[in-house]
């Protein structure tokens, strides 16, 4: 093994079944938020819940040979903690006996939700609905095993970089700015506005990828598409919405011509450094509130439509799946930087609006408590010669490339912030650059090599379902 990438169990499971054995389900469960939650991230300040836009959903649709059964679900929060998806799966695996590694949990981040972190906002109302979520991710999985029927399954992608924009742009000296510690030299800014600009300072990957299943009759099931969009936003302070992601999930059903038992999912790509915005143009117009959010969501299912209807589907013949848990490293402050939060620091419950400099100071604090080394769980699926990754992380579009670009699979998709929340994952260059997703805090956590031992192992994870 690597220096960080310390293998705790490999778990892979093969079942060479019988066409005619393949069955797929599909459910979802309503996970809105009473009013009064707070909405408040490590990073920002967002107040709590005043209105209900949309509600969010946990969507999931369960693939079964008859011996082994795999889940993909997806789950309208911005991150969850391990710990909240590890007690759902143990509910799941109590009810249906299906193992924690055959099921992939991703929160889509959609930012108008409660944030699923554990410890992170101290209020009663915050804990009770992060305790309500385990229940609610389990019912909807174990309803989807529920629903099992004899189906079939098929895949294909389209091309839509009209929406997606590395957020991370090079800068001249004159538009460089000091981090939240004091330090210049940066030379990589996100969300840089539109003075200054040199050039992205990576890729975007401008695939829509789209799994699609149906009963044996044709009739449509699920579809579940995998974007690399971080989200459009755009839907006011205190308002909660599941964001494009939903848009795409209903529209595509409705586009579709499906019953009401038919399940959309959005699952989000690797945009850790992408979003919607082209600083390489002119202000686009501006739009009221989730305007632009469901103009997105509805292009793409209006684009993804014509192109599941040519699906050839079939019924899948191989299922595996495979886990692996990596040691990885804090990046937590020394004597100095910790010295420098305890005296920047605003009290604690302070009625007042934290500086960017208090809320970092407030995260060096954080990161202070956190261990040595965190255990950072990838897992990966594979159905036929379709492939899925998750990595609990918010993966920048070069890496989830590199997934792609190993060619392991001739289908692969990585589903990000998945199984739970360890934060941005930067490339050693990238942090090497600077700009918001590098600065320590708990939304980045992760030691600096990080992003080579996730990447690596989960190359090495989709070798295994091959071989």
């Amino acid at each position: 093994m690597t220096r960080t990438g310390i293998l705790l169990f490999l778990l892979l499971f093969v079942s060479p079944l019988a066409a005619s054995d393949f069955q797929a389900g599909s459910a979802l469960e309503d996970i809105t938020p009473p009013l009064g939650v707070p909405l408040d991230g490590a990073i920002s300040q967002n107040g709590p819940v005043v209105e209900i836009h949309d509600p969010p959903h946990v969507r999931a649709v369960a693939f079964s040979d008859g011996r082994e059964t795999v889940v993909l679900a997806t789950v309208d929060n911005t991150m969850i903690s391990g710990s909240i998806f590890d007690r759902a799966k143990e509910r799941i695996k109590k009810e249906t006996g299906i193992p924690g590694s055959h099921i992939i949990l991703a929160a889509t981040h959609t930012h108008s939700t409660p944030r699923g972190m554990v410890g992170l906002v101290d209020d009663s109302a915050f804990d009770a609905y992060l305790d309500s979520l385990p229940a609610a991710i389990a019912k909807a999985v174990i309803n989807a095993t529920k629903n099992l029927q004899p189906a079939q399954i098929g895949w294909a992608g389209l091309s839509a970089p009209e929406h997606v924009h590395n957020r991370r742009w090079h800068v001249e000296p004159s538009a460089q700015i000091k981090n939240p510690f004091g330090e210049g030299g940066e030379v990589v800014r996100m969300n840089p506005g539109r003075e200054g600009l040199i050039k992205p300072a990576g890729p975007v990957d401008p695939e829509l990828t789209l799994l699609s299943v149906q009963t044996e009759s044709g009739k449509p099931l699920s579809v579940m598409g995998n974007y690399g969009l971080h989200y459009v936003g755009g839907t006011g302070r205190g308002k909660v919405s599941a964001d494009y992601f939903a848009v795409f999930s209903e529209a595509i059903g409705r586009l579709l011509e499906a019953d009401e038992s038919f399940v959309g999912l959005m699952s989000n790509g690797t945009s850790g450094d992408v979003n919607a915005v082209d600083f390489s143009s002119p202000p686009p117009q501006k739009y009221a509130p989730f305007e632009n959010l469901k103009r997105i969501g509805e292009d793409l299912a209006e684009r993804a439509a014509p192109v599941i209807r040519n699906i050839e589907h079939r019924k899948a013949k191989e299922i595996r799946a495979v886990e692996i848990i990596l040691n990885l490293k804090v990046r937590k402050p020394d004597a100095e930087r910790l010295a420098w939060a305890k005296e920047t620091a605003a009290p604690p419950n302070s009625p007042l609006r934290l500086t960017r400099t208090q809320v970092y100071a407030r995260e060096a604090l954080a990161l202070s408590s956190y261990p040595d080394m965190v255990e950072v769980k990838l897992q990966a699926i594979r159905i036929d010669d379709f492939a899925v990754v998750g990595i609990p992380c918010e993966v920048f579009a070069e890496t989830g490339l590199a997934i792609k670009e190993a060619e392991v699979f001739p289908h692969t998709i990585v589903m990000e912030l998945a199984n739970g929340y360890h934060g941005y994952l930067p490339t050693a260059q990238q942090h090497e650059w600077g700009g918001y997703e590098t600065w320590p805090a708990r939304s980045a956590c992760l030691e600096e090599g990080a992003e080579s031992e996730i990447r690596k192992a989960a190359i090495q994870l989709l070798k295994q379902l091959r071989d």
